[in-house]
Parts: structure tokens; C-alpha cells; sequence
């Protein structure tokens, strides 16, 4: 059995809990043990920059033992930084290391840390061709696993949703994309008057021109946040056409497939490459074709059905746990000099 300690940023990092704590169940089968070392503060800074200096001592000082703890495995798996935007003790950690990137963390602080980061690890793993294609100059062996969805879990409902529910599922801190198309969501709103607006999230939104009335607002939860997501009827991920949004990994987008919800998302980096698999959904790109989609997705079941089987499909063959987990087990035994 491989033994491998995966440094993450903490209990409830989105990263933290798919592209690692989801395999452990899934990898142990194949040879390999993970085991989890969560970060006991956040692994992001507190937004009072006074606090900021304070908080990345106690980070680091609290991350000491970890790096004890992984002259005991095989493999060290680091998940990100440890500390958001800095090269700390990662050098110090035993070798091999293997590190996760699932987002553009260069485009913070001139990426220099990304670097310096690449550059200690004996391997990197990207959640999709853009990462790969970028630390592919810092680091000469790179591969790529999309992050996986658990399709047993996010599975469809049974039956049509009861409910015509546009839904989106994420962190606050992305409100800003869902800002972003506000006024096209008004109008659909307006227009299909039987239709509401679902957001899973932290905290509620604050949108200035839909009415509460026509929002629903569920706080997310690990318990509730697969039901939460099959009752919608069309799943949407707005993005700007940023480095940053190509560096996502489209989860939210693959949540919804998971669960058999057709999908209108901006066609940015991997939505894109999703999006040309197979007919999951719409692509758009400015507030008419917002519009259009969506309403003309909420107006036909049979469209929706349709797209949302193939969602499905795409999501099982693959970006599922079980397609998955024998990539990572078989790069982590490479790494430890055990594979080929």
C-alpha cells in the first residue's frame, strides 16, 4: 500500500474537498492511502490587511508538523499553496512531491510563487489543458485530471423538477459573475413568469434588479447540496473571458450535468471543451444569447431531457470518481517509483 499525505487548505476549500478528501474512499482499492492534513486556519487571507501578517505566521507556524508528518509516507501530494500567494514550507516537505493546481494562481503577486512552487515538485497535476499548458514551462512532468465528479452522490431526481428553477451553486465570492448577467436574468424572469432564480451559496446575493420575490436563496451545506442541485431545471455558470476564468475547471458546470440538468454557461476555456463533447447545454456569450437560452430551455421539457441525458453521460464516462481515481493512484505510484 502507497502511502501518501495530501497538505490541503482546509475542511471546507472547494479544492480540498474534490480533488482530494472525494478519492480517498476511491484510490485505497487501487493501493494507495491518503491521508488528509487540513490546514487549521484558512488557507486565504482575512480581508482586514491589518490582521493579514499575524494570520500568515499562525498559518505557517500551524503547518510545521504536517511537514514533520510527511517524512512518514511515500508521497507528498500538496494541494495548492499552503499559504495563499507564497512559497513557505513546501521545500521542506519529503520528496516526492507531487502538486494540484485547479486554478491560474499565477496570475496573482506576477506568478512568481507559482514558479518557485513548480519548480520544487517532482511532478503537477492541472485540472485542465490551459493550467497544463502554463506550468508546463516550470515543470517538464505535467498531467491532467479534470476535477472528478461523485455521480453516485449528484445523481438525477426522479421525475421532472417540480419547479422551472434557473440554479447556480458556489461561493460568494463569485457573485460577481452572477452580477454580471443580472439584467438577463431580470428579463427571463420577466418573461417566463413561472420561473425562479435558485442560488446555493455561503451567503445570499444582493441583487439590485431581480425581485426577491423570483430568488431562492438555500445555504449551502455538504448535506443538502446535491438535493438542492437536482431540483433545478437548467444549471447556469457565467464567466468573464479572463486567465483567471480559464483557469477554472468548470465544476459547477459538471455538478449540474451530474445530476441530468441541461447547462447555460459562458463558453470560456474548459466550458467550452465541455461543451463541444457532446449536447449537455447552450453556450453564451453576451446578454441576448442569455436570454434566448435560457428561455429557450425553460419552455421545452423535451430539449431539456434530452440535453440533460447526454449531460449525464458526458459527466459518467468522463469526469467521474471512477474514471478518475485510477489516473491519480497510477500517477502517485510513478512518483514513489512504483509505476510505469
Amino acid at each position: 500500500m502507497l502511502k501518501c499525505i495530501a497538505l490541503t487548505g482546509g475542511k471546507n476549500v472547494p479544492s480540498a474537498r474534490f480533488r482530494v478528501r472525494q478519492y480517498i474512499n476511491a484510490v485505497r482499492p487501487l493501493g494507495v492511502e491518503i491521508k488528509e492534513a487540513c490546514s487549521h486556519m484558512s488557507a486565504y487571507p482575512p480581508p482586514l490587511r491589518m490582521v493579514r501578517p499575524l494570520w500568515g505566521m499562525l498559518s505557517v507556524a500551524g503547518r510545521a508538523p504536517d511537514v514533520l508528518r510527511s517524512y512518514a509516507y511515500d508521497v507528498t501530494l500538496l494541494q495548492r499553496e499552503m499559504l495563499s500567494t507564497f512559497v513557505t514550507l513546501e521545500p521542506l516537505t519529503h520528496r516526492p512531491r507531487v502538486l494540484d493546481i485547479d486554478d491560474a494562481i499565477w496570475f496573482h503577486r506576477r506568478g512568481g510563487y507559482a514558479k518557485r512552487l513548480a519548480a520544487v515538485c517532482d511532478a503537477v497535476i492541472c485540472g485542465n489543458s490551459f493550467l497544463a499548458n502554463h506550468f508546463g514551462q516550470w515543470n517538464k512532468n505535467i498531467m491532467i485530471i479534470p476535477t472528478a465528479v461523485d455521480t453516485k452522490r449528484f445523481s438525477p431526481a426522479l421525475g421532472a423538477p417540480k419547479e422551472l428553477l434557473i440554479g447556480w451553486i458556489g461561493t460568494s465570492s463569485n457573485f460577481k459573475y452572477l452580477y454580471m448577467i443580472e439584467s438577463a436574468l431580470r428579463t427571463v424572469l420577466e418573461k417566463v413568469p413561472h420561473a425562479r432564480l435558485r442560488i446555493i451559496a455561503d451567503k445570499a446575493p444582493a441583487f439590485s434588479q431581480i425581485p426577491l420575490t423570483r430568488t431562492e436563496f438555500v445555504h449551502w451545506s455538504e448535506e443538502e447540496e446535491a438535493s438542492a442541485v437536482q431540483e433545478m431545471a437548467v444549471g447556469i455558470m457565467p464567466m468573464d473571458d479572463s486567465v483567471w476564468a480559464r483557469g477554472k475547471c468548470s465544476y459547477k458546470m459538471l455538478l449540474y450535468m451530474a445530476c441530468g440538468i441541461p447547462v447555460v454557461v459562458s463558453p470560456v476555456g474548459m466550458n467550452k471543451e465541455i461543451l463541444d463533447i457532446d449536447s449537455v447545454g447552450m453556450g453564451a456569450v453576451g446578454e441576448r444569447e442569455w436570454v434566448d437560452s435560457l428561455i429557450f430551455l425553460l419552455e421545452s421539457e423535451s430539449v431539456r431531457r434530452k440535453m440533460g441525458h447526454s449531460a449525464r453521460r458526458v459527466a459518467v464516462v468522463h469526469f467521474s470518481i471512477q474514471v478518475l481515481a485510477p489516473k491519480l493512484t497510477n500517477i502517485l505510484l510513478v512518483a514513489a517509483g512504483r509505476g510505469r
